[in-house]
């Protein structure tokens, strides 16, 4: 096991926790050692993987301007009962909401995203069937969700970014044509793709839920419409297959479009991610194409 520099290998003086923090965790996990450092310079939390004499775990603590942490404990109090029951989603063993901080079992497994599991159809199609598990677990209607997205949207095309003028003129257009009419919200992961998809055993087991929330079912399709099937059709009759619908023939699905392009343009500019904010430059140019023959 790859440990940390001895100096920093305990938890209670692990960089970026709140005094309250600190004391949650050495009353959680009394002596417990930092075994790898997971945290991303792109979000607002830091999380560790720990060992402990009962185990593994993974730890999770929001900074002030975090949301995730607040969203995940969410996720795992109510909505992934249908995959931890089958070892197929970490398990919740500690959380305090106010403190922005949640502790999980360690999920052992092996990484699907940049191995050939990536474009294995059997790995999307029991990906489908887990969403479809977690979709299926809660419904209900929201009047306001595309009114809010769409103004959320058109506030970014606000701050900085290199969108062109003339472009984001037509983008602000589209935004007030979209339909704004009531949708039905489901417990959506918020980043169901790849890289947050392990394999144990031979099954697809999903982590990292600090996106999840309740939206409509088609915004779980974004990430794998845009980085997979997109280029390969066995990928998505796969997933489908899985799933056992397609909620992108819904109305709202080419709202959704539009803002899912808008979104990687601004931010990759802003975190200074030219791949990422290039992938938006070429969605919003196939969304403007695409609105020429819907509302022309």
């Amino acid at each position: 096991m790859e440990l940390v520099r001895p100096s920093d290998t305990a938890l209670r003086a692990a960089a970026g926790l709140s005094v309250h923090q600190r004391e949650l965790l050495d009353e959680w996990l009394p002596a417990a050692i930092i075994t790898h450092d997971r945290s991303s310079g792109l979000k607002a939390s830091v999380v560790f993987e720990v060992a402990t004499d009962e185990g593994g775990f993974v730890v999770k603590a929001g900074k002030d301007a975090d949301r995730s942490v607040r969203r995940e404990i969410r996720a795992h109090q109510q909505w992934t009962a249908p995959w931890t029951a089958n070892g197929l989603a970490p398990r919740l063993e500690y959380a305090d909401v106010g403190a922005k901080l949640l502790v999980t079992r360690y999920l052992d497994g092996d990484p699907i995203l940049d191995t050939p599991h990536e474009d294995d159809p059997v790995i999307h199609q029991q990906a489908g069937a887990m969403l479809r598990e977690l979709h299926a677990q809660y419904a209900s209607v929201d009047s306001d969700w595309e009114a809010k997205e769409n103004a959320m949207v058109a506030e970014r095309l606000d701050h900085p970014h290199r969108i062109a003028p003339d472009v984001v003129a037509r983008l602000r257009e589209l935004l007030e044509t979209l339909e704004t009419s009531p949708v039905t919200v489901v417990p959506t992961h918020g980043d169901w793709q790849p890289r947050n998809w392990i394999l144990r055993e031979g099954r697809v087991a999903g982590i990292d839920f600090g996106r999840a929330m309740l939206r409509p079912a088609w915004t779980d399709f974004w990430f794998l419409h845009t980085k997979y099937f997109s280029r390969d059709r066995r990928l998505e009759e796969a997933f489908l297959d899985g799933y056992g619908s397609d909620p992108r023939q819904e109305a709202g699905w080419f709202g959704a479009r539009v803002r899912e392009a808008i979104g990687p343009a601004a931010w990759g500019f802003q975190i200074q991610h030219e791949e990422y904010e290039q992938l938006g430059h070429d969605l919003i140019a196939e969304v403007l194409g695409e609105s020429r023959g819907r509302f022309s």
